[in-house]
């Protein structure tokens, strides 16, 4: 008994070694498939900029920049793969209705990804981006470093994005009878209190406007949550 377990751990090192290596070769291709079209990604990353781009402060910041939007573009390319080689891997451990959950959630979550990585860059940054370069522009001069200022586009995409799942990661969650409908809908004013402190992490700039589009569109999606909590548990009886 004792060898059968050792042998189902070493096939299972095996399995995620596996999985890993299709993962890795992958994001490689994809990173090098993207450096074609790294910089028409770079100029829209800074169209938010309109007439002032920033600027290379030390020689190798462009080139950096320019590898960091490659590789942005590679993981872009590549989270197809690396989300089945995800599922490949965790799949046996499942019961098979928790496998339909899975296929079902992992495709939705990366269409509600992209809704929230265009919000962030349609609606946020074209109002967050104009008020950070007239802030004291009387006396201060706007110079932003090209790397500084990519790395501030991608967080906040990102962490955006990422925000937008949330109504899935709660039916998920019903689904496993983790949360409920109620306990959600009782607790709403603790949930608003969490998304301010978010919306005030998450929030470019200081000012009630940036941060009210984050928030309300946060607290949306909570109450959405709440409705899929309300379906995933009415749905499982």
């Amino acid at each position: 008994m004792a060898d059968e377990q050792e042998m189902t751990l070493f096939e299972h090192l095996a399995e995620l070694r596996t999985r890993l290596l299709h993962a890795i070769i992958a994001l490689a291709l994809c990173t090098l498939l993207s450096f074609a079209f790294a910089k028409p990604l770079l100029r829209l990353l800074l169209a938010p900029m309109g007439d002032n781009p920033p600027v290379a402060l030390t020689p190798t910041e462009a080139i950096g920049t320019f590898m960091k939007v490659a590789l942005i573009g590679g993981v872009t390319l590549a989270m197809p793969v690396i989300v089945y080689q995800v599922m490949r891997f965790v799949a046996p451990g499942l019961t098979p209705q928790e496998k339909r959950y899975l296929f079902v959630i992992v495709p939705g979550a990366t269409i509600c990804f992209v809704l929230g990585a265009a919000f962030a860059y349609f609606i946020m940054l074209p109002a967050a981006v104009p008020f950070l370069q007239n802030f004291l522009s009387d006396i201060i001069r706007q110079q932003w470093a090209i790397g500084k200022y990519i790395s501030f586009v991608t967080d906040l995409i990102f962490w955006v994005g990422l925000s937008f799942e949330t109504p899935l990661l709660i039916f998920f969650l019903a689904k496993l009878r983790i949360v409920s409908a109620r306990v959600l809908w009782r607790n709403l004013r603790y949930a608003i209190i969490a998304i301010a402190i978010l919306a005030a992490l998450i929030t470019p700039t200081t000012d009630p406007f940036n941060m009210a589009l984050v928030m309300g569109p946060l607290i949306a999606l909570y109450l959405i949550g709440v409705i899929l909590a309300w379906v995933a548990r009415r749905g499982g009886k």
